[in-house]
């Protein structure tokens, strides 16, 4: 698998959105990065997404 990110990282959409972490990867799918975050609810929200789509969060 190739990715750019690590588990644990913090990552969030080109294009804004909540900041997430990566807690997973899915190799054998186009939409290879599961994330996680929480709403402002504090519900846990989980996702998939192409790793093209992110980017690092710096800290």
């Amino acid at each position: 698998m190739n990715t750019k990110f690590k588990k644990g990282q913090e990552v969030k959409q080109e294009f804004g959105g909540p900041v997430m972490k990566v807690i997973g990867f899915e190799p054998e799918l186009i939409e290879n990065i599961i994330t996680q975050w929480e709403d402002e609810e504090g519900t846990i929200i989980t996702a998939k997404f192409m790793d093209s789509v992110l980017i690092p969060v710096d800290n």
